[in-house]
């Protein structure tokens, strides 16, 4: 990564544009974008007391959320670990704290799970039984069950099931599962489709 401020001042407005206007879909980063951010978040971890890094956007409590999404997406297996060990949630977090389009729909899905949960389980997303996490989740994931109340919970989760696929299959954990084993630059990202399906097969709410 360079070591140049402009350099990583003009990736992160590059980035802040994207997550402002393109539509919400696996691919949404630029490899160059992926990788800047993979590196900043390990840099941050070195830097931290106990190497664990520290959300620069979200609350604890956000962040929580965040995680427990990511390991429900895209979990570990018997093949590989999981979204929530390939950092998917820091990756995501650091990414927030530089566009505030992107924070705005992280914090207000957030605020929608919980909110859902508490009318109907009277506990926030975190808190809920496994169980009721992964049948909210099953709902969200499909247009096709979208009714006025569940709209914005299906639009977030769009967001966060396709970042936390962009996050996995850039970070070191997601290439290694897919198998790849050159080097060499990428001038874009796109997740492979079979790494999709995969990705699909592997969550409980596929």
């Amino acid at each position: 990564m360079s070591d140049n401020p402009l350099s990583r001042r003009e990736l992160l407005r590059n980035l802040g544009i994207s997550a402002a206007l393109a539509a919400p879909r696996a691919g949404l980063v630029s490899a160059q974008v992926a990788q800047h951010v993979h590196e900043a978040v390990a840099q941050e971890k070195t830097a931290a007391p106990k190497s664990e890094y520290a959300p620069k956007c979200f609350t604890a409590h956000e962040f929580k959320t965040l995680q427990r999404l990511s390991d429900l997406i895209i979990p570990a297996d018997d093949h590989s670990p999981g979204a929530l060990a390939a950092g998917a949630a820091e990756w995501i977090d650091y990414m927030a704290s530089n566009s505030p389009e992107l924070a705005q729909i992280f914090t207000g899905g957030f605020g929608w799970l919980d909110h859902h949960m508490q009318q109907h389980h009277a506990v926030d997303f975190i808190d809920a039984k496994p169980e009721q996490q992964v049948a909210l989740l099953d709902v969200i994931a499909y247009k096709k069950n979208e009714t006025p109340e569940n709209a914005p919970g299906i639009r977030f989760f769009s967001w966060a099931r396709n970042l936390v696929t962009d996050a996995y299959y850039t970070s070191p954990i997601g290439i290694k599962d897919l198998g790849y084993m050159g080097n060499s630059a990428m001038s874009e990202f796109h997740v492979p489709e079979e790494a999709l399906q995969y990705a699909l097969k592997r969550s409980p709410f596929a």
